[in-house]
């Protein structure tokens, strides 16, 4: 769904970065996955083929933040039952 954005702080030495992966379009999700020392972050298609992908080392990552798309504004809240 378009909105879904994940945010990755990443220590590179004397410094931090931020990198930011987005879903471009409508019906992209981004997906994250950790194995091996690695997190990979990935955005793709309702079919599940990859669009982007960002990786990094597991241990220079000091957040991963998920930013989920704003709920549709039709649809029905669960919470208010």
């Amino acid at each position: 769904m378009k909105g879904d954005r994940v945010e990755i702080v990443v220590d590179a030495g004397d410094t931090t970065r931020i990198y930011e992966v987005v879903a471009t379009r409508a019906g992209r999700r981004v997906e994250i996955s950790t194995g091996r020392g690695v997190v990979e972050v990935v955005e793709v298609t309702r079919t599940g083929v990859p669009v982007r992908t960002a990786r990094f080392m597991a241990g220079r990552v000091l957040a991963l933040v998920e930013h989920p798309a704003a709920p549709v504004s039709g649809a029905a809240d669960p919470v208010a039952g």
